[in-house]
């Protein structure tokens, strides 16, 4: 299949709705998608075209472009089951005879449980939160700590008295990063909060917030560690010098939030935005030949049509009211003030810092020297020139087990897939930028194999891409379930080929606006028999078949018979699809229907309709895997990541040098440390003769 600038492959997709772009810090990026993202072309130019691609409008997306969308189920229908399906749906069956996500209601040890909402608004399986509690320590425990502190590699070392310092902007990954890359990682963060929680080093976290541009699920994810944080007892302080929706929402979390005085603040509201090609494509002689499945679907409209159709404003509204209101609720709930009020003072254009501190929304105007001083002032280190501080690249490299926090026996496997869904990795694409479904089934099989996994959790933040990945990955996921309890924990987005994934699993966990469904099908090619003819460019085809130039031909229109065809080939697509999908979640054809139509939906309304089991982060789903393996909520487990990325090359080096410039100040801060040994020593007779004593 050429790509060549004349003779562009035809696309097909299983396509979330268009969407438009984010205007300051809102819903949706505020860049550009690039044209192969409004083309919704495959990443293999390759495929056949029969390989449909599961793919959503890159501008939905509130982070970087990408394309995104569903989880077809296609080849099989339910009334056709393989054995091994068969003995898959037997394992998940329970007394009554449902599907165990349908199950009678289970009760973690920790008394905490969500509830499932099914597609009839009935409440079903009742899931345990997960929610972080602080363990105290024993004094042996401490002393072990503090031994393995005291004995650390280089790296690991910090400063007692140290405040963690972590800069959250951009965009940030699902993916663990390695040692020597570059950017911010999610869970690298999550685990740097609860770390910092029990690491005595550490007296606070200074939270430094720029412009964020990644989904509302992961500001949702940073949130809760926030909070979860708060209840070590430790300070946590935020700065914001440029403050818009998604920042504040993040920082009023912490409690004390400080701006500079020149900050720039535009708390405005929250728009969407969708750009339309068609009137464009016309006057350049480009005309897209489009087939649509599903009143919802509009990843064809911006190449087609010229404004948005009511069906799609109705969806882009009621996810924007999803956002909007979320936003307003947890602001009112953190700053303990009505709802109507902070709107009202929302509509009055925020823009002045000393607006914001008379109403009490932030704490105190200051520049980021001052505030370090006051932290200083506040620990006690008038003796220091600077204040102590480690960062967030240096911190990540504390092991958990440096801090007793390295787990129990059992172990949970975490495979996380990020990026769009690619059958095999193209020479020139960037490591760990996609999900290829041959790398991520090997991982899938070597963790079925093994007995050391009690149960497994599909971390997936994945737009959707190509459909018979998504399909291969998917058999090895249910496979894989038949075993051992798979739990699917969505993060900004799990669309498409992303859902399609999840689907597989044995419960769903989403964040209340992590963006998800999508089921319809657009598929479509470009005629450009208009172009040719004013730039004077000739295109010649000798065929054998009837149908042999559908998909080569486009120095012309579509033939009747053609179009009759590349209708009913999508008119299957999206059948396949939708079946497969009301097979996957124990509903009738009718339900998924209802569901279906290529509507996207946020996280809490897709619970409320059957497509998502539980609303939550990481921690609920490692919750749901303890109770669908037997483990006491009480007991720690080991998460074991299957998934690591090797680093490039670039990384490689950049990383090196880093590591090299730092390693001077490093040892002699561990020569300094040294000296506490002959205390440590002291500490631990005294602990031993106490203990005795009290046992006399």
């Amino acid at each position: 299949m050429s790509n060549a600038l004349f003779s562009p492959p035809p696309f097909h997709g299983l396509c979330f709705p268009h969407c438009g772009r984010e205007k300051l810090p809102v819903l949706f990026p505020s860049h550009k998608p690039p044209l192969s993202s409004l083309l919704h072309l495959s990443p293999s130019l390759a495929s056949p075209p029969t390989s449909l691609l599961l793919s959503f409008s890159s501008s939905l997306l509130p982070s970087n472009p990408r394309r995104g969308g569903f989880h077809l189920r296609a080849l099989e229908s339910s009334a056709a089951k393989t054995n091994e399906e068969e003995d898959a749906e037997s394992k998940n069956v329970g007394d009554a005879g449902t599907p165990s996500s349908n199950s009678a209601p289970g009760v973690g040890s920790d008394g905490a449980v969500r509830e499932k909402v099914g597609a009839d608004g009935g409440v079903g399986q009742e899931y345990p939160t997960g929610e972080f509690e602080m363990e105290e320590f024993d004094w042996w425990r401490i002393f072990v700590v503090k031994v393995r502190m005291l004995f650390a590699l280089p790296w690991e070392r910090v400063r007692k008295g140290s405040v963690l310092s972590m800069r959250l902007r951009g965009q940030i990954s699902d993916q663990l990063k390695t040692r020597f890359s570059s950017g911010l990682s999610l869970p690298q963060i999550c685990e740097n909060f609860i770390k910092a929680a029990y690491d005595p080093r550490v007296s606070g976290i200074y939270l430094e917030i720029e412009p964020l541009s990644c989904g509302w699920a992961k500001i949702d994810e940073i949130r809760r560690h926030i909070q979860y944080f708060k209840k070590s007892g430790k300070f946590i302080v935020s700065y914001v010098p440029i403050c818009g929706e998604k920042e504040y929402y993040l920082a009023c979390a912490c409690g004390e939030v400080y701006v500079p005085p020149s900050a720039y603040v535009a708390l405005y509201g929250l728009t969407v935005q969708s750009s339309f090609l068609g009137g464009v494509l016309e006057k350049v002689g480009i005309q897209p030949e489009i087939q649509r499945i599903g009143r919802y679907k509009s990843a064809g409209d911006q190449l087609s049509r010229k404004s948005m159709s009511k069906e799609v404003c109705e969806m882009l509204t009621t996810l924007l009211d999803n956002i909007y209101e979320n936003w307003l609720e947890t602001i009112s709930s953190t700053q303990g003030k009505k709802r109507e009020e902070i709107e009202d003072f929302l509509n009055t254009g925020v823009y002045q810092v000393e607006k914001l501190k008379e109403e009490g929304y932030i704490t105190n105007i200051l520049y980021d020297d001052e505030v370090r001083s006051m932290l200083k002032a506040r620990l006690a280190q008038k003796d220091k020139k600077d204040l102590l501080m480690v960062n967030y690249s240096k911190y990540s490299n504390v092991r958990k087990w440096t801090l007793g926090l390295e787990g129990g026996k059992d172990q949970i496997a975490i495979i996380r897939a990020s990026g769009s869904i690619s059958r095999t990795r193209s020479p020139l694409s960037v490591s760990g930028s996609g999900i290829y479904s041959e790398q991520l089934i090997e991982k899938i099989r070597s963790i079925r194999e093994s007995e050391r996994y009690k149960a497994v959790i599909l971390r997936i933040d994945s737009p959707g891409g190509d459909a018979l990945a998504s399909d291969l990955m998917w058999r090895e996921i249910r496979l894989l379930a038949a075993s051992k309890p798979v739990i699917a924990s969505m993060s900004d987005v799990a669309a498409s080929g992303g859902y399609y994934m999840a689907m597989a699993a044995e419960a769903i966990v989403a964040e209340k606006l992590t963006l998800t469904g999508s089921i319809g099908v657009v598929t479509g090619r470009f005629s450009l028999n208009k172009l040719y003819e004013r730039i004077g460019f000739n295109k010649e085809i000798i065929s054998r078949g009837k149908y042999a130039e559908l998909n080569a031909a486009d120095q012309r229109p579509f033939r009747p018979d053609e179009a009759e065809l590349f209708e009913k080939s999508a008119q299957n697509a999206y059948r396949l699809f939708r079946d497969k999908a009301a097979f996957s979640r124990s509903l009738t054809v009718d339900q998924m229907e209802k569901v279906a139509q290529g509507r996207v939906w946020s996280g809490k309304d897709a619970a409320s309709r059957g497509l998502v089991d539980a609303i939550g982060g990481f921690s609920t789903a490692v919750a749901i895997a303890k109770l669908k393996a037997n483990i006491p909520q009480d007991r720690q487990v080991k998460l074991v990541e299957v998934s690591k990325r090797s680093p490039s090359l670039p990384e490689l080096i950049s990383g090196i040098g880093n590591s090299l410039l730092g390693l001077d100040k490093t040892v002699k801060e561990a020569l300094q440390e040294l000296k506490c040994l002959n205390e440590i020593v002291l500490w631990l007779l005294m602990s031993i003769e106490f203990k005795m004593i009290e046992q006399t």
